[in-house]
């Protein structure tokens, strides 16, 4: 007989990375992906693409190294909130809760059995638009940004992992994640997992850390919409001198069209041109890469990932943190 499915879990929230030049990244976020700024705190400034309804998806704090400071996600009630909590401190890696931060509030801190940093909440605040702002197309939070080429919603994080399985099957068991796609290794084990709690193929994703590290990340996703858009923010990159790592192409899993740059701060960043497709069956079954077949589905058309797209993440590992040239 099948588990109950848990619907507790609404949506991804919003992510903090840490970056050692703060400034550079802003400007990074702020000029060349158009996303707005919501404000300032202390040493962290709190952004939003134009399509996001809360009041932030990115924060971004100055650190000595760069990483993931935490990943946030709304549970779809208090009542839900409360059934969560209590089954993230049964399986012991409970944190305690936090008065929350700007932009919404009490929240759960807990950690993946990997170490990553994350939170559950319900209480958000909406962004509302300034005058100047407003658009007349009302089931968007503000007019289309004039600036680089902006980007629309946050997607998705995606996180490096000592063990995959052990971290897929902790957000599947506390917090209601249903496993999209995943590579199954020779072994037994995953070797990539991507899952979601909506109808999105991910919103978090694990990958065998191949350096050896624990809790790292590996990039953060905005979702532009158009593929040609991938082609355009590409241009202005290579003009201003920052680091493609690969793309534009279009993988396998996910059947996503891609691009990864790196920010100034060191943390790699994917753009999304096209969602993918998406999953509305609820009984789902998941779609398993075996080995042999994990050509197809990191790269189904475009140039091969380089070496170093498994091995690189954030906090470094004996790695030069890539930069603008």
């Amino acid at each position: 007989m099948k588990t109950e499915p848990n619907f507790d879990t609404a949506q991804l929230a919003h992510v903090e990375i840490f970056s050692p030049k703060p400034e550079e990244s802003l400007h990074f976020f702020k000029n060349y992906l158009g996303m707005e700024e919501s404000y300032r705190q202390g040493q962290s400034v709190y952004l939003r693409a134009y399509e996001d309804f809360y009041h932030h998806s990115l924060k971004i704090t100055e650190a000595k190294e760069p990483g993931m400071g935490h990943t946030a996600w709304r549970a779809s009630s208090e009542q839900a909130l409360e059934r969560r909590v209590n089954a993230i401190k049964q399986s012991g890696y409970g944190q305690g809760w936090s008065e929350g931060d700007y932009g919404h509030g009490p929240a759960y801190q807990f950690l993946t059995p990997d170490g990553h940093n994350m939170e559950i909440l319900w209480e958000v605040d909406y962004y509302q638009a300034p005058e100047d702002k407003w658009t007349p197309l009302l089931n968007r939070p503000q007019k289309r940004p004039t600036r680089g080429v902006p980007v629309r919603r946050i997607d998705h994080v995606n996180l490096l992992a000592s063990d995959v399985t052990k971290n897929k099957e902790f957000m599947m068991d506390q917090l209601g994640f249903k496993l999209r796609e995943h590579i199954a290794l020779n072994n037994g084990q995953d070797g990539a997992a991507w899952l979601s709690v909506s109808p999105l193929v991910h919103e978090v994703a694990f990958m065998g850390d191949q350096a050896g590290g624990k809790g790292r990340l590996h990039h953060i996703c905005y979702w532009y919409g158009y593929p040609q858009h991938l082609s355009d923010i590409s241009d202005l990159l290579t003009e201003n001198g920052y680091q493609i790592e690969a793309g534009p192409g279009k993988h396998g899993v996910s059947q996503a069209n891609f691009l990864y740059v790196f920010e100034p701060g060191g943390n790699r960043v994917e753009l999304f041109g096209d969602s993918g497709y998406l999953i509305f069956d609820p009984d789902w079954k998941p779609i398993s890469w075996k080995e042999e077949e994990i050509e197809k589905g990191i790269i189904w058309y475009g140039a091969p990932l380089p070496s170093e797209y498994f091995k690189y993440g954030t906090p470094v590992i004996d790695k030069k943190i890539p930069s603008k040239s």
